[in-house]
């Protein structure tokens, strides 16, 4: 009998620590989501008002919902042209990092070769090397092939950051797919290309997903890259119209503006992650070699 109240006690005991656990837990997120989103939603709100009453009365409702901020925004801030151009350079940037990253991750996650392991170490080696170190090469590598202040030279600057970490997420991917479905292919008839495209690969989007959205908003949040090697203002991206606007406005700042550019600016990142995110807690793993 001692022994069976014994561990009794034992699994209060257990029970009891992992609901102080979890209280604690999920106070912890409950302040984190506070902290997160009771910002996000004054931005919004005050993206609806004018500056006197923002000044005024910064934390109640608008009396009168302004939306020609968002107009103001848009065309006097040239926030639209801004937009179109982040949304052409990180669409094209974020197609050929995909294609040329789940290419590399696959020959090197499934073939073998002599000097294999050497080129996934050196590849890894990029996940090290920090951006503003490259800088200055950079600047006048493009200079010299004429793609300074162009859309090209951008997109294919930011292939070149974010191929590294798409290697490493979807090589795991690879890995882990089972070598009979693509020995059946070929049998089938496929050859290599197809057999990558067509079965391969559609295997693993889960994979091709999550690391698309980390992608996606790395670089559309990228802020050096495009100031140091992209100071054509006409292609300009969201990120330095939005910098050169805010310090434009001096003393006479127009915030409902400012705010209604800010709320134009996140919408996208936070409707891609809303829309995606279980596929970001979903396919997370680790790329290790083997």
């Amino acid at each position: 009998m001692s022994a069976v109240t014994a561990d009794r006690k034992l699994a209060r005991g257990a029970a009891g620590s992992d609901r102080r656990f979890a209280v604690f837990s999920h106070f912890l997120l409950i302040l984190w989501s506070v902290i997160v989103i009771v910002p996000m939603l004054w931005v919004l709100m005050s993206s609806f008002k004018s500056t006197g009453e923002i000044l005024s009365s910064p934390f109640t409702l608008p009396d009168h919902w302004r939306l020609e901020n968002y107009s103001h925004a848009w065309s006097d801030a040239s926030i639209g042209k801004y937009f179109l151009n982040s949304v052409v350079i990180v669409v094209s940037a974020l197609f050929l990092v995909m294609l040329l990253g789940s290419m590399c991750a696959y020959i090197l996650a499934r073939f073998e070769f002599p000097g294999r392991r050497l080129i996934y170490y050196v590849m890894l080696a990029g996940l090290t090397f920090p951006v503003f170190l490259a800088i200055v090469p950079l600047f006048f590598q493009l200079q010299n092939l004429g793609l300074l202040n162009t859309r090209l030279g951008l997109i294919l600057t930011y292939v070149a950051f974010a191929l590294p970490f798409t290697m490493f997420f979807l090589y795991s991917f690879f890995r882990s797919l089972p070598h009979d479905v693509y020995e059946a292919a070929l049998i089938d008839g496929a050859g290599d290309w197809r057999a990558f495209f067509q079965v391969m690969l559609p295997m693993a989007s889960p994979g091709m997903a999550a690391v698309a959205i980390f992608n996606f908003l790395g670089l559309w949040n990228q802020f050096l890259l495009p100031v140091a090697l992209n100071t054509d203002q006409n292609k300009w991206v969201l990120t330095q119209g939005m910098a050169a606007y805010a310090s434009s406005q001096v003393y006479d700042v127009d915030y409902g503006a400012l705010f209604a550019a800010i709320v134009i600016t996140v919408v996208p990142v936070l409707a891609v992650y809303v829309i995606f995110q279980r596929r970001i807690a979903g396919s997370v793993s680790q790329g290790t070699f083997r």
